[in-house]
């Protein structure tokens, strides 16, 4: 167990995951359903948790390293921290079914979506696998408390307060998938 790598794997996937920026779609999901904010934060938990222990064979099935797909990770999220920084809209996002909503679209693909899956191997090459647990954990509680509180958070943040700090997160995740790219690119090109 590393301090710095939980904190530094709960900062990249907090970003990904970026409950914060997803409150206004939160709230839109919230006006046409209840939301069970313990049910998607644990689906969420087990999809997440489940990706980082089977995701790997996963890979091999299909004959791909870590390596490479944390090569791949870093170039995705490089791309949803353009959208967090440009304001764009790069993926597209699936239609809501209503009688699901704490399952289908909040825990997957909202919270834990391809961006979240793919950062999770993607970080594997990077950090110890208990100290992503913690960090996915972690990320777990506050996703959580806002889930729970999210027309309180709303009020506070303000619509400037959410776009700042949603453009934070997105130079922070940059900057990290940059790294990643960096990291992996050359131990990729050098076995080759």
């Amino acid at each position: 167990m590393h301090i710095n790598e939980i904190f530094s794997a709960f900062l990249v996937l907090f970003a990904v995951i970026d409950v914060l920026g997803a409150i206004p779609l939160i709230i839109a999901i919230k006006e046409k359903t209840d939301i069970q904010p313990a049910l998607a934060t644990f689906v969420t938990a087990i999809i997440m948790i489940s990706f980082l222990f089977l995701g790997e064979s996963m890979l091999q099935v299909v004959g791909v390293d870590i390596k490479s797909f944390a090569v791949a990770g870093s170039i995705l999220m490089a791309f949803i921290a353009f959208e967090m920084l440009l304001g764009v809209q790069i993926f597209r996002d699936d239609d809501a079914d209503t009688a699901t909503a704490s399952v289908v679209p909040l825990a997957f693909p909202l919270l834990a979506g391809a961006g979240s899956l793919t950062t999770i191997l993607s970080i594997r090459a990077e950090y110890q696998t208990l100290n992503i647990v913690i960090a996915i954990v972690l990320n777990m509680l506050v996703i959580y408390v806002v889930l729970r509180s999210v027309d309180r958070i709303k009020q506070l943040l303000g619509p400037v307060g959410a776009k700042i700090l949603n453009k934070v997160f997105g130079i922070i995740l940059l900057a990290i998938a940059v790294k990643l790219f960096s990291a992996n690119a050359r131990e990729l090109f050098l076995q080759h």
